[in-house]
């Protein structure tokens, strides 16, 4: 079988295309999603699983994510991270397991350190009932040779929030009112069995409905499609696509930085610490985890992908916005109705990439300059990008700000780490910059290549940005329009 993680990604992508085709061609009936699965898998040998009736059973699993629909085994579910039991049965149940190693020692420190019954001693080596263990871990720390190993299973390790757990049958459970939807299980699942909803058929019926559809790119698009492909390119392709327009989230990340610095000098005079807004896994951590401190510390502004949203809404009231980046996290953040004129999609850049070879379109360079956005908005995609912005406003407004200390969180433990400081009063920085992927969002789950050639083609296509400031650069902009608050006041 094969496990290899870039198979299953492409075998995702293939499943969201064809399914994406199908609603360009209003061909999303039963008989056309039926005759799709033995497309797929014709069969008669199995391709990545035991049989081909599991893979078939994957499929139709896939193929509702691909529609916005919930896994079958998860109805009601609000979550945007999703389970299919179908390809969650091949990871060992057991948490501790005796080794090859073992020789039943004399001693027998295994079997008499467990209260709860679960360790029997066999012909060959000691033995753990997992139906009995309670993965208090006493055996492992008694064995005197370690032969006695924890097996953390890949989707509860990457977790940073402990959402993770299994039920009686071994299956993977996702606690929704811990889950951050940051995305890191999805990836490290090797048997593919865990995946996020899908947007694609949503946004093709909004276009062929003839509604003004416009793409929102978040700032860590450019580079993710090497330097020949500039922000021109993806609006031209875009276009093609049937999207109306385009816009450079990165002005929405310039107008977040203008009113965030207005809100880190108020709470500066005032010793008042805050948190950044932007990353939606973070707010997430903070909302369900540290509750009192997300309703003293957290900014009131919006996320840039908010803020254009509600840009493009102010002018064009019947608009459908969708934003394009490298989070599954958004997808949630588009779904939180507390927070009115939100985008009203999100896709990632592999699932636009999708989009477009349903159309059979690709990217072409060219010569024209699309930019809106300075290039600290542009920033905004990697870490420390946000605080650098919020600062360079202060800076621009005449404000000292050399006083001023920040913890630049950058991955999700460290954001834990910098919300249990803050938690405990003992966090000695003023503002916390927090995103949930470590290196910011050019190191997002959904990125389309590796950091180092992002990184490579990115500084390319900055270095040729023009170097306007923030806030001259928003007064272009209709931002006395729109409310830049999450409760959405007006100033």
């Amino acid at each position: 079988m094969i496990t290899n993680d870039k198979m299953f990604i492409s075998f995702k992508h293939k499943v969201i295309e064809s399914v994406a085709r199908l609603a360009w061609e209003d061909k999303l009936d039963e008989d056309h999603i039926d005759a799709l699965k033995y497309e797929l898998i014709p069969g008669p040998k199995p391709q990545y699983r035991c049989c081909i009736y599991k893979e078939r059973e994957v499929v139709s699993q896939r193929i509702r994510l691909a529609r916005g629909k919930n896994t079958t085994a998860n109805p009601d579910s609000k979550n945007v991270v999703q389970v299919m039991q179908a390809a969650c049965d091949q990871c060992p149940i057991s948490s501790y397991t005796v080794t090859d190693n073992c020789r039943l020692c004399l001693g027998k420190a295994c079997y008499s350190s467990c209260k709860f019954g679960a360790v029997s001693i066999g012909e060959k080596r000691s033995n753990i009932d997992p139906n009995k263990c309670r993965e208090c871990g006493q055996c492992a720390a008694a064995c005197p040779y370690g032969f006695i190993v924890h097996l953390v299973r890949p989707c509860k390790k990457v977790c940073p929030v402990g959402a993770v757990s299994f039920d009686e049958n071994g299956f993977c459970v996702i606690d929704e009112t811990k889950c951050i939807n940051c995305g890191h299980c999805i990836h490290s699942c090797p048997f593919g069995a865990i995946s996020s909803k899908t947007y694609l058929v949503q946004i093709i019926e909004a276009i062929k409905a003839g509604k003004n559809v416009i793409a929102m790119c978040a700032p860590s698009i450019e580079g993710q499609f090497g330097e020949q492909v500039t922000l021109q390119s993806i609006k031209n392709a875009l276009l093609k696509l049937g999207f109306s327009d385009m816009v450079e989230v990165g002005l929405g990340a310039d107008i977040t930085a203008a009113y965030e610095s207005a809100e880190w000098s108020e709470a500066k005079k005032e010793g008042r610490k805050m948190t950044t807004s932007c990353c939606p896994a973070f707010i997430n951590m903070l909302k369900n985890n540290y509750p009192e401190q997300y309703k003293e510390n957290m900014s009131e502004i919006v996320s840039p992908m908010c803020a254009v949203s509600r840009y493009m809404k102010a002018l064009h009231p019947d608009c459908v916005t969708v934003f394009i980046g490298p989070c599954i996290a958004k997808k949630w953040e588009t779904l939180d109705k507390s927070v009115e004129g939100n985008a009203d999609y999100a896709i990632t850049f592999g699932e636009l990439q999708v989009l477009l070879r349903s159309r059979d379109l690709e990217f072409e360079p060219t010569d024209e300059q699309y930019q809106e956005a300075s290039v600290f908005g542009k920033g905004f995609a990697s870490a420390g990008g946000v605080a650098s912005a919020v600062i360079e406003c202060m800076k621009e407004r005449g404000e000292d700000t050399s006083g001023i200390t920040l913890y630049k969180a950058t991955g999700a433990l460290e954001c834990k780490k910098a919300l249990a400081l803050l938690k405990a009063g003992k966090l000695n920085e003023d503002f916390i910059e927090g995103m949930a992927c470590t290196d910011g969002c050019v190191g997002g789950p959904s990125n389309h290549r590796a950091p180092a050639e992002i990184h490579k083609a990115r500084k390319a296509l900055l270095d040729s940005a023009d170097d306007r400031q923030i806030l001259k650069n928003i007064e272009k902009y209709p931002v006395d329009k729109f409310s830049m608050y999450r409760d959405g006041h007006m100033d």
